[in-house]
C-alpha cells in the first residue's frame, strides 16, 4: 500500500485545502467509480452521468472549506452529487416544458455475454434499458431513497441522513418506489405485447 492509499480522506482534504492539487486528484481517483455508478443510476444516461460527475467534483473542490472532517467524506460527496442530479433534472424539466430538450431516447450499453445468443443479449439489453428509464422517470422523492439503499447499498439510516428524512420515511419511500417501478415495467411489457 502506498502512502497516498494509506491517507484518510480527511488528511487528503486538509492537504487539498492547503492548495495541494495532487491531494484532490487522489480524492477524485479514490471516489470517482462509486460516485459515477450512483449518478448513472440516478440520471439513467451514461453521458449525462459523466457531466454530472464532473460538476460534482468541481463543486466539491470549490467547497472544500465547508467540509466537516468529523463526518464521512463519502456522505458529503454523495450529497453534492445528489444536488447536482436534482439540478440537472430541474433544468431538463424546464427544457422539456419549452420544447428545448436535446435528449432523445436513452441508450443503455448492454454488456455482451459471449455464451448468450443474439436474442438473449438484445432482450437483456432491452430489459436493462427499460429499468434504467423507469428508475429515471420516478419522482425524486421516490428515486433518491431507492438509488441510495437498493442500488448503492446504504442503510436506511444512512440514506435518511443524506436526504434529511427519517429511516422510516426512507423505508416507506423505497416500498412505494418499488411498487411504482413494477407498475411502470408491467405497463411497458403490456405495451410491447400489444405492439408485436
Amino acid at each position: 500500500m502506498t502512502t497516498a492509499e494509506a491517507e484518510s480522506d480527511a488528511d487528503l482534504v486538509r492537504r487539498a485545502r492547503a492548495g495541494e492539487q495532487r491531494a484532490f486528484s487522489l480524492l477524485m481517483g479514490r471516489h470517482k467509480h462509486w460516485l459515477y455508478r450512483f449518478i448513472r443510476r440516478y440520471v439513467g444516461d451514461a453521458d449525462e452521468a459523466y457531466d454530472v460527475l464532473q460538476d460534482a467534483f468541481v463543486s466539491a473542490m470549490s467547497n472544500l472549506a465547508r467540509y466537516d472532517p468529523t463526518r464521512p467524506f463519502e456522505a458529503w460527496l454523495r450529497r453534492i452529487a445528489l444536488n447536482k442530479c436534482r439540478d440537472r433534472a430541474g433544468r431538463e424539466a424546464v427544457r422539456r416544458a419549452f420544447g428545448l430538450s436535446k435528449r432523445g431516447p436513452e441508450e443503455t450499453e448492454a454488456v455482451a455475454d459471449p455464451t448468450a445468443g443474439v436474442d438473449q443479449t438484445l432482450t437483456a439489453g432491452h430489459a436493462l434499458k427499460a429499468l434504467d428509464q423507469a428508475i429515471a422517470s420516478l419522482p425524486a422523492a421516490l428515486k433518491e431513497p431507492l438509488v441510495l439503499t437498493v442500488l448503492e447499498g446504504l442503510s436506511q439510516k444512512d440514506a435518511g441522513a443524506i436526504l434529511g428524512i427519517s429511516a422510516k420515511a426512507v423505508e416507506v419511500r423505497v416500498y412505494r418506489a418499488k411498487r411504482q417501478l413494477a407498475e411502470i415495467l408491467d405497463r411497458e411489457a403490456m405495451e410491447d405485447l400489444i405492439e408485436t
